[in-house]
Formats: C-alpha cells, sequence, structure tokens
C-alpha cells in the first residue's frame, strides 16, 4: 500500500458536535463555542469555529464585535443580509462565501431578510497568523462551480482568484452529483479537515452524512464518492 494510503481518516459524527436551540436560531457547533464547552474539541491547528446554523425568517444577530479573527461565511440555502461598521452591506446567497478579517476590530450583523424561508449557513472562524490587522471585507461566489471538481474559496495567498486570507490555511469547495468520483492529496507534514456540508458519501470507505466530518494528517489521499448530492468544505491547514 502507498504510504499516501497509510493515513490514519478519524470521523467526528454530526451528533458529536455541540447543540443550542434558540428558537430563532439553531446552531451546531464543531468545537467549543458559546455553552458549549469540551476542552477536546477547541479547534484543528488553526481552524476555531464551525456552526452550522439555521436561522429562522426575519431573524438574525444583531450588531455585534469581532477582533484579530479570520471569518468567512457560507450560504448554503436561503439568503442572509450583512452590514459591518466598514460600510458593507450585502445579501449573500447559496454558494457564497463572505469574508471579514476582523484585525483591529469590527462590528458587523447577519440577518435572515426573508419573511418565509429560513437560511442555512456556516459560520467559520479561522485563527489568523497576525495580529492587528486593518479590517478587510471580500466576497467569492462558487454558485455557478461545475460540480465534480475542488474550487479554492480561501488561500493564504489569494491564488487563482480565492479570497486572500491572514493564515497559511487552503479552504476549497466540492460539489458532487451522485456516483462522482474525487480526490484530495494532502502533502506531508500538512492537515486535512473535511466537513460534509450536505448528503451522503464515502471518504477512504468510510461513510459520512450531514453534519460529519473527518481529519487527518499527511501525506495522505483523500477518495470520495458521493451517493447523494453532496457539499464538502475541506480545510487544509499547516
Amino acid at each position: 500500500m502507498n504510504k499516501t494510503d497509510t493515513a490514519t481518516l478519524n470521523i467526528r459524527r454530526s451528533n458529536q458536535r455541540g447543540h443550542a436551540n434558540h428558537g430563532w436560531l439553531e446552531s451546531y457547533h464543531s468545537f467549543s463555542f458559546a455553552s458549549y464547552y469540551d476542552p477536546e474539541w477547541m479547534g484543528f491547528r488553526s481552524l476555531r469555529v464551525i456552526n452550522d446554523d439555521i436561522v429562522m425568517p426575519t431573524k438574525g444577530f444583531g450588531t455585534h464585535p469581532h477582533q484579530d479573527m479570520e471569518i468567512i461565511t457560507y450560504v448554503l440555502s436561503g439568503q442572509l443580509e450583512h452590514k459591518d461598521s466598514m460600510g458593507n452591506g450585502r445579501v449573500i446567497r447559496p454558494g457564497d462565501f463572505q469574508y471579514m478579517a476582523a484585525g483591529t476590530g469590527v462590528q458587523h450583523s447577519e440577518f435572515n431578510p426573508s419573511p418565509d424561508e429560513a437560511v442555512h449557513l456556516l459560520q467559520i472562524w479561522i485563527q489568523p497568523d497576525q495580529k492587528g490587522v486593518a479590517p478587510r471585507y471580500a466576497e467569492r461566489s462558487l454558485a455557478e462551480a461545475p460540480t465534480g471538481a475542488w474550487h479554492l474559496a480561501a488561500s493564504k495567498s489569494g491564488r487563482d482568484n480565492s479570497i486572500a486570507i491572514h493564515q497559511d490555511a487552503d479552504l476549497s469547495l466540492a460539489r458532487l452529483e451522485p456516483s462522482q468520483e474525487i480526490e484530495y492529496n494532502l502533502a506531508e507534514n500538512r492537515h486535512a479537515w473535511l466537513h460534509l456540508a450536505e448528503g451522503t458519501l464515502e471518504v477512504n470507505g468510510q461513510t459520512l452524512h450531514s453534519g460529519d466530518a473527518a481529519y487527518l494528517t499527511g501525506p495522505a489521499t483523500l477518495h470520495l464518492k458521493s451517493t447523494t448530492q453532496t457539499q464538502t468544505l475541506l480545510f487544509d491547514l499547516s
């Protein structure tokens, strides 16, 4: 067997995450957040937060501050209205990635403007490799990106039209149709966290369902095969 195939694949199931239901908001926490605290799950490398949120119609997060954090929002369904102290006001929709470098400090609000449809989103925090940077805002839409391929949403260098972030981390998205297959080659001493946002697929022979995650350290090859329509986010971390 190839060395690239011997890395241990670890699974964190959806029902092992923290969970909070506030009525207007239902949230699953991959890592310790708010009232969910588990010292074993404070993050993964520089990845600090993946909150899987459903926000009810006409509800949202009021204006609140952030500092020294890379904040990425990805919309799975519905729409989310964003306003911040940098003067940005946008509505993001399925397939859109939105980024804020909180740096020296920003305030923002997130609101579901729909009168009848919930919004399903992933809120992602990555610890920056430097503090006190100037706050910054960016977007990248992968709504029209073809299935069956990896698409780079964010990276340290901003290569391939991705959003440039303050951390040695690549965030990629793959959408697969039923029976489609794809691979990801993880370099030596790199660390991958794969979050299955929607659907069911096999990763190196193990079945994952919506909300499940898989993680491992390279060198390794991840083999993905979908059994339904899927959306997968993969973090390649130092």
